[in-house]
Formats: structure tokens, sequence, C-alpha cells
């Protein structure tokens, strides 16, 4: 398998792609985290402005070490923002904090698709740790069915990149609903940079799943074909 040129045919595209998204996210990222949004709060003091909105007072809002390492905890039920964005009132913090508001949000208002997310979690740590040495190991041994359950275990994490598409574009739509309708932005009718910049922070992190997406789905497909190809050499 390692040595196989079909699998670079698989997997190029997909990284190609993932290193654009990546890219595009770190270049939106340096450039709004530099600008100061007009409100002059930082991601903690919108993101506490955002669920406090929503009566979510529960919901507390911390710190975490490193770089875009922003999240929501559904098992914590808390906000845990990166330290750039926490403590900085700049556009790109307020679109971040805003966003992971936006899985709260779900959380609280039970959002079909994350708690799908959430349900699978453990069959998914499960199947990506396990599934591409049951498949090694049905193509070392010639085992086609044991093969194709390694494809199985590894298809549960192109079934949560997928379930994760509604989740985090729905978490961007409810971010910028929020940030206009507590008049944190303005829809872009006076501060139409600060809008732009709000958006396009959360349009380069989409784009990031996206390709988490497919590249997953090239991945199952080239599993497949190397399965498909030992019921052809049977």
């Amino acid at each position: 398998m390692i040595f196989d040129p079909m699998y670079f045919v698989f997997m190029i595209p997909g990284l190609l792609l993932m290193l654009w998204a990546q890219g595009r996210v770190r270049g939106s990222y340096a450039k709004y985290s530099k600008i100061r949004n007009a409100v002059n709060l930082t991601g903690a003091q919108v993101a506490r402005r955002i669920l406090d909105a929503n009566g979510l007072y529960n919901v507390p809002v911390e710190p975490t070490r490193g770089e875009l390492s922003d999240h929501y905890d559904p098992g914590k039920r808390a906000l845990f923002l990166s330290e750039g964005v926490y403590g900085t009132p700049s556009i790109a913090a307020m679109g971040i904090a805003a966003h992971e508001v936006g899985h709260a949000l779900q959380h609280a208002q039970a959002y079909a698709p994350l708690q799908m997310r959430t349900a699978i979690v453990p069959a998914v740590n499960i199947g990506s740790s396990l599934g591409v040495f049951v498949l090694i190991a049905g193509v070392v041994l010639q085992f086609t069915q044991l093969a194709w359950f390694g494809v199985a275990l590894f298809a549960l994490s192109t079934i949560f990149a997928l379930i994760t598409l509604p989740v985090e574009f729905d978490a961007s739509r409810r971010a910028k609903a929020a940030l206009t309708n507590l008049g944190l932005t303005d829809g872009g009718l006076q501060r139409g940079d600060e809008t732009s910049g709000v958006a396009s922070v959360l349009n380069a992190a989409a784009w990031t799943y996206v390709a988490g997406f497919a590249a997953s789905v090239l991945t199952l497909l080239y599993y497949v074909s190397l399965v498909t190809g030992m019921n052809r050499n049977d």
C-alpha cells in the first residue's frame, strides 16, 4: 500500500486543497487580527454579550492555549477561546468568538446535526484508530471481509466530516446574525470593511471543513478501490 502509485493519485488533490484552505485561514486571520473592531470588544467580551443575550448565562468563556484552538465543549458546556481571540479586540477575534458561541446556541437548541455529530464521536474515534490497521491486515492476509470491515470503520470518519459541514456553516450563520442583531456589526451598511472582515475569516474557516471532507472522501475511495482490486484478483 505504501508504494502504490494510485495512493498519490487519490491523495494529492485532497492534500493540495487542504494546504490552500489552511493558507487562506492563516492569511485572513493574520490580516483581520491586526484590525481593531469598532465596538472595541475582545473576543471574550463579544462571546459573553451573545451568550447573555440568548440566556446562556451559565456557559463560561475561558482562555485556552494555542493559536486558532478555539472551540465549544458540549460536555463541559463551556466556551474556550485561544489567547489571540480571548483578549484581543480585533475583527478576527469578534468573528471567531461569535462562531464558537454559535455552537453553544446549537447545543442549547438541540440542533440535530450537532447532536448526531456528538453521538458518533466514540465510534469515530475507534474507527479512525483501528480502521486502517484492520484494512491493512485484511489486504495482507487476503481476507476480503476483514478488509471491507476496515473500510467501514474508516468510513465513520467520512460520515463525521460530512455531518460537520452543516454544523459549521450553521454556526457561522448564527454568528453573523448575532453580531448584526446586537449592533456589534451593522450588516455592512456603514462599516463594510468590518462586516466583510468577519465574513472573510468565517468563510475561510469553512473551506477547511470542506477540504477535510474532500480529503476523507478521496481516502475512502482509494481504500474502496484497493479492496475492490482484491476481489478482482480472487
